[in-house]
């Protein structure tokens, strides 16, 4: 049964079809029975191997807060453990091994977030939030092999797309990786235990991975269990939805400045401004209808509207509007913006002379990942310094090119803008 043909009762996934968070689910009819009988608790995981979650996670933390509002009841499962291991799922290689302090660095940087979306408490459905290192790092090896190892299959774990792409590839895997999928099956079988979890959702991903604790749960005793995954998303274009030219669009404001997250939303196409008005913001469908139905030049409103209202939920409405006023100031009045995002450098850098490419690069304005991205940028017009078009890759950021307000402005496209100011 698909969500197009599934007309759901219950105000949980009515509100998650009618928005498109849906891409899969093992039964809608029983998530659908158990949310209307206020017995649904649910949880997403997500390992700290960064010290923020990036946009590509948002979708599954809006899941979580839509569950609340209807009702439910939220799990966050903080990774503590299973970061120790590492997620093999559609990469090539194996992630960095992090050290505890760098684990817990992370998580609490990442815990921050789910403030802004989440309600926790003890009482009624407030959430939870909860780190699988609790029970992982307790598990003694040979009793994990004989009381939950004994319940896969390897034949099945090999035809998982986490393993099977990986080896099709030729890519090494390691024992380590491999024993990925069972941590994570066990963490739905524990939170099941512990909570009354009954439902798992994330990533497309992930579906793999969920539906072996499903099947786990099953093998140890537990009641049914369900999974519910959301898209990954791309853009009309094709384009994986969160990655710009300088990294990842990372939803900490320490690590992206509310600015420069404004801007990315105002740049969505015209094609993605419906779908991800219903995604990421909480406005009502009948005014994102009419927001998304006035075409023509208006969509350049709507883009504003899904930056400001995605800039608020994330930042604070404070922060947002402060946002849209500097990108009006600075695109409409063609004035410099105070709150430009700005970075500094010692007064005698500019002395010595600064390169452009490493100016524009991560050690400072961070407007592309690399120098070699820089060099590229310059070739095809890219870059400007205070306005003008940067035509010469070798050439240097010096004290003379210190605006009147004593900071140079770094423009990357006509959209992204750093000021760099001497100290």
């Amino acid at each position: 049964m698909t969500s197009e043909s599934f007309a759901p009762k219950s105000d949980f996934l009515r509100i998650l079809t009618e928005r498109g968070y849906i891409h899969q689910a093992s039964d809608l009819a029983g998530i659908d029975q158990a949310a209307l009988e206020g017995r649904l608790t649910a949880y997403v995981g997500y390992d700290c191997t960064a010290a923020s979650l990036h946009i590509g996670h948002l979708l599954s933390i809006m899941m979580l807060h839509w569950l609340q509002k209807t009702g439910g009841k939220p799990i966050a499962l903080m990774g503590g453990g299973t970061t120790r291991v590492g997620d093999p799922s559609g990469r090539d290689e194996a992630r960095k091994i992090l050290t505890l302090e760098q684990i817990e660095e992370n998580k609490a940087g990442i815990q921050k977030t789910f403030a802004r979306f989440l309600e926790f408490g003890e009482a009624g459905n407030g959430a939870r939030m909860v780190d699988n290192a609790e029970w992982l790092t307790k598990l003694n090896y040979i009793e994990m092999l004989r009381d939950i190892g004994r319940h896969f299959s390897v034949n099945r774990m090999m035809s998982m797309d986490s393993v099977r792409l990986r080896l099709e590839r030729d890519q090494e895997l390691s024992f380590l990786e491999f024993n990925y999928m069972i941590l994570q099956s066990y963490d739905f079988v524990e939170l099941n235990r512990r909570y009354g979890c009954i439902l798992q959702m994330g990533g497309s991903d992930q579906w793999g991975n969920i539906v072996n604790g499903i099947d786990l749960g099953r093998r140890m005793g537990t009641p049914q269990l369900y999974a519910l995954t959301c898209p990954l998303l791309t853009t009309a274009s094709g384009a994986k939805m969160g990655k710009t030219a300088s990294g990842a669009v990372w939803l900490d404001a320490g690590m992206l400045s509310p600015y420069d997250y404004w801007q990315f939303w105002r740049n969505t196409e015209d094609a993605d401004v419906e779908r991800f008005l219903k995604l990421f913001t909480f406005l009502p469908l009948a005014e994102i209808a009419d927001l998304a139905g006035r075409g023509g030049a208006a969509i350049n409103e709507a883009k504003k509207v899904l930056a400001t209202e995605a800039t608020a939920l994330m930042h604070g409405r404070e922060a947002a509007e402060a946002a849209a006023e500097t990108a009006r100031k600075t695109f409409v009045e063609g004035s410099l913006a105070a709150d430009l995002p700005t970075v500094t450098v010692p007064r005698a850098v500019l002395e010595a002379g600064l390169g452009v490419l490493t100016a524009f690069g991560p050690d400072h304005a961070a407007l592309v990942p690399s120098t070699s991205e820089a060099r590229r940028q310059i070739k095809g017009g890219g870059l400007r310094v205070n306005d003008v078009q940067v035509a010469d890759e070798k050439a240097s950021l010096s004290l003379s090119d210190l605006t009147a307000d004593g900071v140079i402005k770094l423009s990357f496209g006509r959209k992204r803008h750093v000021l760099l100011k001497a100290e």
